[in-house]
């Protein structure tokens, strides 16, 4: 913390459980095949006529687009594209739909669940040249911007118009819109502004035919039809691929208070959270919490990364209070909660950023916390939701489901606590305990009416459980729509649902 702070006190699985309808015949009848020939039916002559033949990638070229940022899943790609626009990832798409090949949308490649790195034969479309910012409008508090463009250069973007893209993630940097919003992905932010598929208000969309729907529309109220844009929102790259984006801005925030505490338990986290929103609700930015665990590896794995409290804790929270207000009054609000808290024994210590550098620097902390795990060694990650009541009940349950099946693991969970999303992550002692431990922390959720998938997505990691959580009609529905929308299965196959019955 540079500077002086102000201190307070001292698997795998199949798609369905059952099927309608004939969404089966229609995979199963799908001319999809894990293609291993070097140029089936001269495809890679016909996508090299759209995009140019430097940009029909191969070999060595391609390697660094087969492989997911974990380094789970690879596959052998025919080819990776680099389309330059909207009309050319239509023309690859609709060549490799007549040629029965499959197509793997891929923006920035740093999902976590191997949602968009290909099969075997399949094509990866890659989005980094759609990266044009089409209009920033300060009126309509509006951006466009194609899929390519990464989250920090349209954070910076609106920035500098004096707005705020308010979706904040720690691999903005790489992370793509196109990949963010066909994750949905999460982040810091959802507290106060919600996911991705919250700030979308239009889209533009290849379909699996190589059609484009142009939804790029900016209004915040529509009721022409189905919603189209929160579907494909969150669909990872299986219902069509999203090209461009219409996205709601907010004015950029001009007061920002950020604090780190320790607090005596998750209980005493949970009442500091409603201390907070009773005292100013619509200032409360961002609410994180950090086991002790992981603020230690962070610390011990991460160059530059220290704690500022004087002492180990084995909870904390991390607090920001924003407002577009250039006079609010946010660090008597947040000096006035924490000393009630500390009085009331919910908070035993607490750091109060006195500059934009302890504030960028009590954020790196928290933004280090996977990384610092990644670097640790073997791990097994949980993207949980929960109700917001139940996040201590969740923490002490799973935890002692996690010991008991693996007694010398060690529990590093952190999260995005105001939104009920924990990453608990658990350091292994082997390897091969992971699917285990993963189910185990999954089964505590679902007991508590909760999710597996907060905000990473399915990808190829968790198709298992989404078929065992939500088999039935929930499930009937999804084949429904994709086989509505992708008959041929063309476009990111073994995503979401696993293989489809005529899938290679």
């Amino acid at each position: 913390m540079p500077g002086n702070a102000s201190l307070l006190g001292g698997n795998a699985g199949g798609i369905f459980g059952h099927r309608r309808g004939n969404v089966v015949a229609m995979a199963q009848g799908s001319t999809m095949s894990g293609m291993r020939n070097s140029d089936p039916g001269g495809l890679l002559g016909r996508l090299a006529g759209i995009v140019g033949e430097r940009f029909v990638l191969r070999g060595a070229e391609a390697a660094p687009f087969e492989r997911d940022w974990r380094g789970l899943y690879a596959g052998a790609a025919l080819c990776v594209l680099r389309p330059g626009d909207a009309a050319e990832v239509a023309a690859c798409v609709a060549a490799c739909a007549e040629a029965g090949v499959a197509v793997v949308p891929q923006g920035g490649n740093t999902g976590l669940c191997g949602g968009a790195a290909p099969g075997d034969g399949e094509v990866v479309l890659s989005l980094g040249r759609l990266d044009r910012i089409r209009d920033i409008d300060a009126a309509d508090l509006v951006m466009e911007a194609e899929a390519g463009v990464s989250l920090l250069a349209a954070r910076v973007a609106a920035a500098e118009r004096g707005l705020a893209l308010p979706l904040s993630i720690a691999s903005e940097g790489s992370a793509q819109l196109g990949g963010v919003i066909a994750t949905n992905a999460g982040g810091t932010a959802t507290l106060r502004h919600g996911c991705a598929r919250d700030l979308v208000l239009g889209l533009e969309v290849v379909l699996a035919d190589g059609c484009i729907w142009n939804g790029m529309r900016r209004l915040r109220k529509d009721n022409t039809g189905y919603a189209l844009t929160r579907l494909f929102a969150g669909s990872e790259g299986t219902l069509g691929i999203i090209t461009a984006a219409c996205l709601r801005l907010v004015p950029a925030a001009r007061s920002r208070e950020v604090a780190l505490a320790a607090v005596a338990s998750p209980e005493a986290a949970l009442e500091v959270l409603g201390k907070l929103r009773r005292a100013d609700d619509a200032a409360l930015a961002a609410y994180e919490y950090i086991s002790g665990t992981a603020l230690r590896l962070a610390v011990a794995w991460v160059e530059g990364v220290s704690d500022p409290l004087g002492a180990p804790a084995a909870h904390y929270v991390l607090i920001e209070l924003a407002s577009p207000r250039v006079d609010a009054p946010l660090r008597v609000v947040l000096e006035s909660v924490l000393a009630e808290a500390m009085e009331a024994g919910l908070v035993l210590d607490a750091v109060l950023a006195l500059s934009e550098a302890q504030r960028d620097g009590l954020w790196r902390l928290r933004e280090t916390l996977a990384e610092a795990q990644q670097l640790a060694g073997p791990n097994v990650k949980n993207d949980i939701s929960v109700p917001i009541s139940r996040i201590p009940e969740f923490l002490r349950q799973a935890g002692a489901a996690c010991s008991a099946l693996a007694p010398g693991a060690e529990m590093a969970p952190f999260g995005h606590f105001g939104d009920g999303n924990i990453h608990f992550n658990v350091m292994l002692p082997e390897a091969s305990m992971g699917a285990v431990l993963m189910h185990a922390v999954s089964e505590v959720a679902r007991g508590m009416g909760g999710s597996f998938s907060a905000e990473h997505g399915i990808g190829q990691l968790k198709t298992g459980l989404l078929a065992e959580w939500r088999g039935g009609v929930e499930m009937d529905v999804f084949a429904a729509i994709k086989g509505a929308l992708d008959p041929g299965g063309v476009l990111n196959p073994g995503k979401i649902f696993g293989r489809l019955g005529g899938e290679k």
